[in-house]
């Protein structure tokens, strides 16, 4: 018999609104996540990467890995996707990122976990929601950072009448010194990479700042795949889910996880990049328009700086700047207009480091 006069207790979570962040406030995320060499085969399939010291134990092991180590965008993926329930699960866009330094391997069996500081926090005008900061570290299971960032994401707020915080920006770099990165790769044996196994014989020495490179190939977004991929990262956020509630917002159905776009232009950026295997940091990124399942994406990038990386003369670092487009295809490097706006088929614009054999 069910007790009318019983007290309701919520037990369930809705996740944190723009007046629920507190400047220095600091979030350990639920849940650790141990990668499987399942989740690589099924990040495989959903995009098709090739790079191959991600792709085969015996190449990896062969230039001094002791194992194919995981995709550096996966992992990325990993690290943001456990701060979605508490950061982003009422956000309504993902405004950028900057500051990503990769600093360990990560290797199947390893196990990552999230924690995030507030760093900004800033009501918008209309006074609805506001934007705020975060620095994310992700560290493995013996406590080493695998990955950190900053991010910054707009938050509806639960209660428009909330008084707003003092505003607080904070200082954030326009680009990661390449001097700062590396430290995710191991002392490798170069001299013995296979470049015909790795799809392609241009080195670090082959690519001059100012080039220019259409990745040619496309990838169509399927509604199933784009949610499956965002389920892998165990990423809650409902805008890419729920159809039944988005039907009756502003798109009027669900949106692409934007991390899914930065999957797939890395995963096209082979073509071109094959020897470009390992991500060292990421200066920056914008989505610029959203995404939705039917849409066909393909990518281009420039070469915008070459440097040395301290200490190694074996590696070189290129740095690039991606455009993701959507039913475009690149031949004519679609990105930036006149005005400085950027064209209105691009989906993101992605600035940031890889490593290249020298």
């Amino acid at each position: 018999m069910t007790d009318t006069n019983a007290q309701k207790i919520d037990r369930t979570v809705t996740g944190n609104y723009f007046e629920d962040f507190k400047l220095g406030q600091e979030i350990v995320h639920a849940t650790p996540r141990t990668v499987t060499v399942g989740d690589t085969s099924v990040y495989t399939a959903l995009y098709g990467g090739r790079f191959a010291v991600q792709s085969s134990d015996a190449f990896a092991q062969s230039i001094g890995y002791p194992r194919s180590p995981i995709d550096d965008i996966l992992v990325f993926h990993f690290v943001i996707g456990k701060t979605v329930p508490d950061i982003s699960r009422n956000a309504i866009a993902n405004l950028g990122y900057a500051e990503f330094r990769f600093e360990t391997p990560v290797y199947p069996g390893d196990t990552i976990a999230s924690v995030s500081e507030v760093i900004g926090v800033k009501q918008n005008s209309n006074g609805k929601n506001g934007t705020v900061y975060v620095r994310t570290t992700g560290r493995n299971q013996n406590g080493k950072v695998v990955l950190r960032f900053k991010r910054w994401v707009m938050v509806t707020k639960r209660d428009s009448d909330a008084p707003a915080p003092e505003t607080v920006i904070p200082d954030l770099e326009t680009s990661v010194e390449p001097e700062s990165l590396g430290q995710a790769l191991p002392p490798l044996k170069l001299k013995v990479y296979d470049y015909a196994l790795a799809g392609s014989p241009r080195r670090w020495e082959d690519y001059a700042t100012g080039d220019k490179i259409d990745h040619v190939d496309g990838q169509t977004i399927e509604e199933a795949e784009h949610q499956m991929a965002t389920r892998l990262y165990q990423n809650t956020a409902r805008v890419h889910f729920n159809q039944h509630r988005e039907a009756q917002e502003r798109f009027g159905r669900r949106l692409v996880y934007g991390g899914h776009i930065i999957s797939i232009a890395r995963s096209l950026s082979f073509n071109g990049l094959a020897n470009a295997f390992h991500v060292l940091g990421l200066n920056g990124a914008r989505h610029a328009a959203p995404s939705f399942a039917g849409d066909t994406i393909y990518a281009w990038s420039e070469v915008l700086d070459k440097a040395e990386l301290p200490g190694r003369s074996d590696l070189g670092a290129l740095r690039l700047r991606t455009f993701a487009v959507k039913d475009r295809n690149c031949a004519d490097f679609p990105g930036v207009k006149a005005d400085g706006k950027l064209e209105d088929e691009v989906v993101l614009d992605m600035d940031y480091w890889v490593a290249l054999p020298r």
